[in-house]
Formats: structure tokens, sequence, C-alpha cells
């Protein structure tokens, strides 16, 4: 069976282009709506190819969990989880796809080497993905790959287990511990978390410079330091801001929100993106 990487990346490798065509917006226009509020355009969520899809549960509140001392920091906080996942959505350029808190268009604030960068993977289509070679996409990446993740919260952390992104895990700490002053660089970094009343906050520092921030090629190196805010808004819906501050490729914190939709009842299944991966032969650049 053909691998679900390779139709992700035919999929995104349309998406991508008709991105790049569609027109830019006027000044004070929005640009275009990319499905940003719910299950990616087109189908090329995972649910897309026949998975997870059907009539949506119309939306009701935001669940809760129970007030319990046996679920530490997370007694009483929004439910993240339950029977299903969520379905994330296919952001391949969080400039274009994403938005501001506001709402508005992203301008990315690229210092002269990270615009050098920044264009010339896009000039080659992004070839040298370091996702399409079947390592982890990052953070905040991890949120923008189409494939589901399920959220379990427990009395001192918060577990995330990614379907795709070479089917890893992350641990959010809630402790109350801080980074360590050296920390290891990692693909996902070092997170810790802490609730600001139903809005998760997840802080992450100590990634190594082997990810991109988007499958556009955004940049990073080692001192990128991502704030991430995760709010379940009803029952149906996660909505994601992921502030992004690295010094040495940007020359501000900026922001982008993306949201994530609940599909109940469903399951992840087993994905190992080096089996029967066909990826790289269609990574040819230019």
């Amino acid at each position: 069976m053909r691998s679900f990487h390779t139709r992700w990346l035919l999929a995104g490798a349309w998406t991508l282009a008709m991105i790049a065509l569609a027109p830019e917006p006027a000044a004070g226009q929005q640009a275009p709506d990319t499905g940003l509020g719910g299950p990616p355009p087109n189908g090329l969520g995972r649910g897309g190819f026949g998975r997870g899809r059907g009539p949506r549960t119309p939306a009701g509140p935001t669940p809760r969990l129970p007030e319990n001392p046996l679920l530490g920091v997370n007694s009483g906080k929004p439910d993240f989880g339950g029977k299903g996942m969520w379905q994330v959505p296919y952001i391949i350029d969080m400039q274009k796809q994403g938005k501001t808190v506001e709402g508005g268009v992203i301008e990315v604030p690229f210092n002269a080497a990270a615009k050098k960068i920044f264009d010339q993977r896009t000039e080659t289509n992004s070839k040298d993905d370091p996702e399409g070679f079947c390592l982890p996409p990052g953070v905040p990446r991890m949120m923008y790959t189409p494939y589901p993740t399920q959220i379990y919260q427990l009395a001192d952390r918060i577990l995330f287990i990614y379907e795709g992104g070479a089917h890893v895990w992350r641990l959010i700490w809630m402790d109350g511990r801080n980074h360590p002053v050296d920390p290891n660089p990692t693909f996902l970094g070092d997170a810790i978390g802490r609730w600001e009343g139903d809005t998760l906050l997840v802080d992450t520092v100590g990634f190594n410079d082997r990810t991109w921030l988007d499958a556009a090629g955004h940049p990073h190196g080692e001192k990128l330091h991502v704030v991430e805010r995760y709010t379940r808004t009803d029952s149906n819906t996660l909505r994601v801001a992921a502030t992004i501050d690295d010094p040495d490729y940007y020359t501000k914190p900026w922001t982008v929100v993306t949201t994530a939709t609940w599909a109940p009842g469903q399951e992840l299944l087993e994905y190992i993106c080096q089996e029967n991966n066909r990826d790289t032969q269609h990574l040819v650049g230019k």
C-alpha cells in the first residue's frame, strides 16, 4: 500500500502551487479563507481520504474535566481529550494560511539572513524539507502536519501523541519546574506548561536547528523560543496560537493562529514514515 506520507506530499505540492498562484490581497484586505477554521481545504486532512468523514456533530460547550484532586493541575480544566482525536490542518505556509491574533494577515519579520534562506527554499520548491526525509517536524509544525493527534491530561503533565510527524509523542510538564539552564538541543525542545484561565500555555526552548517551521521553509535556529496557547473554544474546535521568537532570524516575535477540529469516535493509526517512503523521489526541486 502506498504510504500516507506520499499522498500528503502530492496533495501538498498541489496546495502549495495554489497558494503561490493566489493573488496577494490588496492593501487593507484580508487574505482569502483557506479553511483555517475546520478541516484542511479540499479534503487535505487525513479524514479527507475517507476516514473520519461524515456529518459533523454541531458544536457544543467546551467539555471540562471533573473537579478531582487525582487530576492535579488539570482538575476542573477544559478537557482536551475524550473518545476521538484532533484533526490537524495541513498548514504549508504559516504566513499565508495562518492568521494574527486579531484575525488579520501575518507579516513575517524576517531579518536579512532569514529572508535569504526562505527565498532559497522557495526557489528550490522545498526539496530539502527535513520532514520529507522522515525527520520530526518540530514545533509548532507538529500542529501543521495533516495527521491527527490525541491529548492526554495527567496530574502533573500533558501528553500529545501524534499519528504522523515520525509518529512521536511530546510531554508538557505541568509540575512547576523551570527549563534546564543549558538544555540538550532536540527536535521538540524542552516544554513546560501552565494554565492561564481556560487556556493552556506551553513554553518551549532547547530546539536543534534541524527542522523548518513549516513546509514553505520558514527557518529557525537553536535560540528558537516558542510559546503556544491552546484553547478549546467549543466541543469541536481547538485554537492554537504559536508565538515565534528567534533573534537570529526574526527582528521581533510574531504569532500564528490556526485551529484543529475534533473528530469524535476516531482513533490514531500506526504510521511508520520510513516504510515504503516514496517522498524523496518527488523532492526534485529545481
